[in-house]
C-alpha cells in the first residue's frame, strides 16, 4: 500500500456555496465508512461491503481527478498545483481501497483505524484543494471579464466624436452583460454575508450608472465647453470605476487591486470598518472571557475596546441632527460605562495570579455591571437613531419637491432662485446621510451594514449631481440632452432614497427583536448554574443545512478518532494506572465524547437536538480544553529542555487562543435562521480547530512521557465540575460523570 502523506486541510477555506455541494457525496461515502470501519468486527458493515465502499470511493476520486488534470491542461496557471493535489488525491483513494480490501482478507482482525482516518483526512484535502484551484480559473474569468469592462470604459472616455461614441458604448454593453452574468453567480455563490452585499452593491452601481454615464457622456460631447456636464460625466466614470474595485476586493477575498488610486484604497478598508453595534458585541465578548480565562492580556483588551466603543458613539454625539436629550443621556451612560470598567480593572490589578481569582463574587458582580453598562449605551444609541429615521420620511419628502423645483428653475434658467433651492437640497442630503450612518452603526445584520453604507457613499457622491446636471440645463434651456441628462440624475436620487428608506424598515426592524433576543446573555457554566433558566429560542437544522457542514463535522470526527487512537494506544501500554492518574488521557477523552456528539449534530442524530444545545455544547468543550491545558502546562516542567519540549509548548501556547476563538463565536448573537446556521458552522469550525491543536499537544505530551518515562502524578487536576449527562452512548472513549452533553434533557425547541 502508498504511503500516504496527511495533508492540513485547516488552511483550506471553503467560502463558496458550490464547492461545498462538490463535496457533499464524497464526504457522506468517507463518513459512513469511517464510521463502520471503526466498529468492532462483529458489527457494521460486513467485509465484502467493506470493501466495495473502498472500491467505490477509489473510482469516484479518479474520476474526478480526470476533470481536474482536464482543467490543469487548459490553464497553465493552476497547473503545477492541481496535478500535484490530483496525485496526493488518487494516493489517498489507492490507500482507502487497499485499506478495505485488507478488512476483507482478515475478517476478525481489529482493523486500523488510524491508517484509514490519516487517509481519509489526506483525501478530504486533496479534493478540497482541487476544487479551490478550479474556483481559481472561476475567479480569472470573471476578472477578465471585469478588466473588458474597464477597457471598454477607458476607451468611452477619450472619444470625441458621436460616431466613436455610439461603437464604444455597443461594445461596452455587451460586455457588461457577461459581467453582470458572472458577478450574479458569483454572488449568489458566495457563503460570507459580508462579501455577498458588497458584491449586490458593486453590481447595483454599474446597473444604474449606465444610463447616467450614456447621457453624460452626450452631453458632454454636445456641449464640450460646459465645465458642468464634464463634472456629472467623469463623476460617473469615477463611480463605475470604483464598482470594478470593490468587485475585485470582493472576488480576491479582501486583497486590493494594486492599480486602486490611495482614495479608493482608503474607501475600501473604511467599509471594513466595525460599526458601534459590532464594537460594543465585541467588548461584552472580553467582558465574558475574562470570567473564565483571565490574564494580564484583559488590561489591554479591555480598555482598547472601551476606546473603540467611544470612537463610534461620537458619530452620534457629533451629530448635528442627535437631539440635547439623546446626546446627553448617550454621554453620561458612556461615562457609567467607563468607571465601571475602571473599577473591574482595578479588582483584576488586585487579585492577578491568585488561584480561583476570577470566580470571586465582587468580579462576578463587576462584570456584570459592565455589562449592564455595555446593554445602556447600545440601547441609548438605537433610541437616537430611531429617533432620526422617525423624521426621515420628511426629509426625503422634502429632498424629492426640491428636485422638482430644481428641475423647473433649470428649465428656465432662473439662477438665483436654482442656487437658493440648490443650497436647501444640499441640506436635505446632509441630512439623508447622517440616518444612513447612524443607522449603519445600530444595524445588527451585516448586509443590513453594509448596505447602508454603500447607500451612504452612493447618496454623497451622486445627490450632489443632481444640481451639477440642473447647472448644465440652466446654461442650455434648449439642449434636449442636458434635459434628458437631468432627468436621469434626478430617477437616480430617487432610487437612492427608496434605498435609505427600506434599509431603515429593516434595521429599526432587526433592532427592536434585540433585547427580546436576549443579545449579550451568556452560557451556562457547569457547576455554577446547571441549565438556562430561560433558554434562548433554538433551531433545528433541516437536511440540507447538515449537509453543508458535513465537511467540517467530518473532519473534527476524523481529528477525534485520531486522538482516541492515541489515547487507547497509551491506556494499553500503562493499564489502570493511567485511569487513576492520568488526567490529560481521562480530559482527552471526554473532549472527544464532546467532539463526537457535536459531529453526530451535523448528521441529525445523537442528544443534541438544536442549535442552541450544540452552542452549550460547544461552551463546556471549551472550558474543558482549558481544563487540560492548565494540566498540561504544569506536566511540561517535567519535559527536559530539547526539541520535543518545544514542541509540546509551541502547540500548547495556541490552545488559549483558540478557545477564545470557540467562545467569541459562541456569544455570538443571531438573528434569524439564516445567521442562526452560519454560526453554527462557524461553531463547528473552530471545535475543530480547536481540537486538531489538542490533539497534537495530546500526542506530543505522550511522546514525552515515554521517551523520558515521565509520570502523570501531581498533576492531575480536580474532577470537572457539575455531572452533566450520564449514561449515554457518546462514542469510544466516554467517561461517565464528567462528560457534558448539553441538551440531554431532552430540549427541543424550534422555529
Amino acid at each position: 500500500m502508498a504511503a500516504v502523506e496527511t495533508t492540513n486541510s485547516d488552511c483550506l477555506e471553503i467560502k463558496t456555496r458550490s464547492i461545498e455541494q462538490a463535496l457533499l457525496p464524497l464526504i457522506k461515502q468517507i463518513s459512513s465508512l469511517v464510521e463502520q470501519h471503526g466498529s468492532s468486527p462483529t458489527g457494521g458493515l460486513r467485509p465484502g461491503a467493506v470493501a466495495r465502499v473502498g472500491q467505490a470511493v477509489n473510482l469516484a476520486v479518479e474520476r474526478f481527478v480526470t476533470v481536474g488534470e482536464t482543467i490543469a491542461d487548459d490553464y497553465p496557471e493552476v497547473r503545477q498545483g492541481m496535478y500535484e493535489a490530483c496525485k496526493e488525491a488518487r494516493q489517498a483513494g489507492s490507500a482507502i481501497e487497499s485499506i478495505c480490501e485488507e478488512t476483507q482478507e482478515a475478517e476478525k482482525a481489529r482493523p486500523d483505524r488510524t491508517v484509514l482516518i490519516r487517509a481519509s483526512r489526506c483525501l478530504l484535502g486533496a479534493i478540497t484543494r482541487v476544487l479551490l484551484l478550479a474556483d481559481i480559473v472561476v475567479v480569472k474569468q470573471l476578472l477578465l471579464a471585469k478588466d473588458k469592462v474597464s477597457h471598454s470604459l477607458d476607451r468611452l472616455e477619450s472619444v470625441n466624436n458621436f460616431t466613436e461614441f455610439v461603437k464604444a458604448f455597443s461594445q461596452f454593453g455587451s460586455e457588461m452583460v457577461e459581467l453582470a452574468h458572472l458577478t450574479g453567480d458569483r454572488q449568489n455563490d458566495l457563503k460570507d454575508e459580508r462579501r455577498r452585499a458588497q458584491m449586490a452593491a458593486a453590481r447595483q452601481v454599474l446597473e444604474r450608472s449606465t444610463m447616467m454615464l450614456l447621457t453624460s457622456s452626450k452631453t458632454c460631447l454636445r456641449h464640450p465647453d460646459c465645465s458642468s456636464s464634464r463634472e456629472n460625466r467623469d463623476t460617473v466614470f469615477c463611480q463605475m470605476r470604483r464598482a470594478m474595485d470593490l468587485i475585485h476586493f470582493v472576488v480576491k477575498d479582501g486583497v486590493l487591486n494594486s492599480g486602486d488610486s490611495h482614495v479608493q484604497r482608503e474607501e475600501l478598508l473604511e467599509n471594513e470598518r466595525a460599526t458601534a453595534y459590532s464594537c460594543l458585541r465585541h467588548l461584552t465578548r472580553l467582558l465574558e472571557v475574562s470570567k473564565v480565562t483571565m490574564d494580564s492580556s484583559c488590561q489591554e483588551t479591555i480598555p482598547s475596546g472601551l476606546e473603540a466603543v467611544l470612537e463610534r458613539t461620537q458619530d452620534f454625539t457629533d451629530s448635528a441632527y442627535t437631539s440635547h436629550e439623546h446626546r446627553e443621556a448617550i454621554l453620561e451612560r458612556c461615562d457609567r460605562l467607563k468607571l465601571e470598567l475602571d473599577h473591574l480593572l482595578g479588582l483584576y490589578a488586585n487579585v492577578m495570579g491568585f488561584e480561583e481569582a476570577t470566580h470571586s463574587p465582587e468580579i462576578e458582580a463587576s462584570v456584570s455591571a459592565c455589562i449592564d453598562a455595555v446593554k445602556e449605551v447600545s440601547k441609548n444609541l438605537a433610541i437616537a437613531a430611531s429617533n432620526q429615521a422617525q423624521e426621515l420620511s420628511t426629509a426625503t419628502k422634502q429632498g424629492l419637491e426640491l428636485v422638482g423645483m430644481i428641475k423647473q428653475e433649470a428649465a428656465i434658467s432662473d439662477i438665483n432662485r436654482l442656487h437658493h433651492t440648490s443650497n436647501a437640497f444640499q441640506d436635505s442630503i446632509d441630512h439623508i446621510l447622517e440616518v444612513c450612518k447612524l443607522l449603519r452603526h445600530v444595524a445588527v445584520s451585516e448586509t443590513h451594514q453594509i448596505s447602508a453604507k454603500f447607500t451612504e457613499i452612493n447618496l454623497r457622491v451622486y445627490g450632489p449631481q443632481v444640481i451639477t446636471a440642473a447647472k448644465t440645463l440652466a446654461g442650455y434651456p434648449g439642449s434636449k440632452i442636458a434635459q434628458e441628462n437631468l432627468e436621469v440624475f434626478a430617477d437616480m436620487y430617487q432610487w437612492l432614497v427608496s434605498d435609505v428608506t427600506a434599509i431603515v424598515k429593516d434595521v429599526l426592524e432587526t433592532s427592536q427583536g434585540k433585547p427580546e433576543k436576549q443579545v449579550y446573555m451568556s452560557l451556562p457554566r457547569p457547576g455554577k448554574h446547571g441549565t438556562t433558566s430561560k433558554p434562548v429560542k433554538s433551531v433545528r437544522l433541516d437536511v440540507d443545512e447538515q449537509e453543508k457542514i458535513a465537511k467540517s463535522g467530518l473532519e473534527m470526527k476524523l481529528i477525534t478518532n485520531e486522538m482516541d487512537a492515541e489515547t487507547d494506544k497509551w491506556q494499553e501500554s500503562n493499564n489502570a494506572q493511567v485511569e487513576e492518574n492520568n488526567d490529560i488521557v481521562k480530559r482527552a477523552k471526554n473532549m472527544s465524547a464532546m467532539a463526537f456528539s457535536m459531529y453526530q449534530f451535523t448528521k441529525g442524530e445523537g442528544e443534541l437536538k438544536t442549535t442552541q444545545d450544540l452552542f452549550t455544547q460547544a461552551e463546556y468543550f471549551a472550558e474543558e480544553a482549558n481544563r487540560l491545558y492548565k494540566v498540561i502546562r504544569q506536566f511540561s516542567y517535567q519535559v527536559p529542555g530539547g526539541a520535543n519540549k518545544k514542541e509540546l509548548l509551541e502547540n500548547l501556547d495556541k490552545v488559549p487562543t483558540f478557545v477564545q476563538r470557540l467562545q467569541f463565536t459562541v456569544k455570538d448573537h443571531t438573528v434569524g435562521k439564516a445567521a442562526t446556521f452560519t454560526k453554527v458552522d462557524n461553531v463547528i469550525q473552530e471545535t475543530k480547530n480547536l481540537m486538531n491543536v489538542i490533539s497534537k499537544v495530546v500526542t506530543t505530551c505522550f511522546e514525552c512521557a515515554t521517551k523520558y518515562k515521565l509520570e502523570f502524578r501531581g498533576c492531575g487536576a480536580a474532577g470537572g465540575r457539575g455531572t452533566g449527562a450520564e449514561g449515554g452512548s457518546l462514542g469510544s472513549g466516554a467517561t461517565s460523570g464528567d462528560t457534558k452533553v448539553a441538551g440531554a434533557s431532552g430540549s427541543d425547541q424550534s422555529l
